[in-house]
């Protein structure tokens, strides 16, 4: 029961009672996803596999020079709900700054297994490396459930895929990190994992040294996410550090697990300038 209420962020939430602020965050990313659809120069579902789920969203810079970097936007939703199609809120800020912004899609549970959707995020990454060469410099972001998907990108093996992603820093915001915890709680019951599927697919067991090349990482955690949620951040983040990568932890005042990321469309917000 404690791990439940542990992994269950709306129960931790100052603003809103648990049965509204799901229903609210995804009013503001989708609000916000068309109000950036309605202002960006976009290319929508734009197919990275042969997949119904495997599609990008691609938000252009207001004033693209002849080579721009691309933040590529992990969405939440415990691997089990949302989609590309919310993902977008984020936009409006870094386009008119000269970034693209790229929202991936992936397999949702109970269709998508979680080696499928880790495999997705790597494929759409090395897809995009091939088809964009104009993008220079890769800055992943993931949410929650996209952290760990984001941070599952850290540990691949690039050879597999023929391209290496120009990879410069990670923003992993709110996120999971060891999947073990998760296999005792109600979200495994869509995800119907194993405890060796979860092993295979927790960055805190496959942190691997840092090259030379390795990018920046970001790890931010809101005061108001769940002790459970901001142990995984701290923990991950010093486990990164062991390795030799440049990581610096990030603890956001004044948010909680939705809004810590739905800021994201505001100019002024701290995470948004970083």
């Amino acid at each position: 029961q404690a791990l439940e209420d542990h992994y269950s962020p709306s129960r931790w939430s100052p603003r809103l009672d648990r049965d509204t602020i799901i229903d609210a965050h995804l009013a503001v990313t989708a609000a916000g996803t068309e109000r950036a659809r309605a202002s960006v120069q976009t290319l929508l579902h734009i197919p990275y596999g042969s997949g119904d789920r495997e599609k990008l969203d691609i938000y252009f810079p207001t004033d693209p020079s002849e080579t721009f970097p691309a933040l590529v936007y992990i969405h939440g939703g415990y691997w089990q709900c949302m989609s590309k199609d919310d993902s977008g809120f984020a936009a409006p800020p870094l386009v008119s700054q000269g970034v693209a912004v790229v929202a991936v899609g992936y397999d949702i549970a109970p269709e998508g297994h979680m080696d499928t959707m880790v495999l997705q995020v790597r494929r759409s990454l090395a897809f995009l490396a091939e088809q964009y060469p104009r993008i220079r410099g890769i800055y992943l972001c993931g949410h929650s459930a996209g952290a760990h998907l984001a941070a599952m990108v850290l540990s691949t093996d690039w050879t597999e895929f023929q391209v290496v992603p120009d990879i410069k820093g990670a923003v992993l915001v709110s996120g999971v990190y060891d999947l073990e915890p998760i296999l005792h709680t109600y979200v495994n019951d869509a995800l119907n994992m194993s405890r060796e599927v979860a092993q295979r697919n927790s960055p805190m067991r496959h942190v691997p040294p840092a090259v030379p090349a390795a990018c920046e990482v970001l790890v931010a955690v809101a005061q108001h996410d769940s002790p459970e949620f901001r142990r995984q951040s701290q923990e991950y983040s010093q486990a990164l550090r062991a390795a030799g990568w440049s990581v610096s932890l990030l603890d956001l005042a004044g948010v909680d697990h939705f809004d810590v990321i739905e800021k994201l469309s505001e100019d002024s917000y701290l995470l948004t300038q970083v």
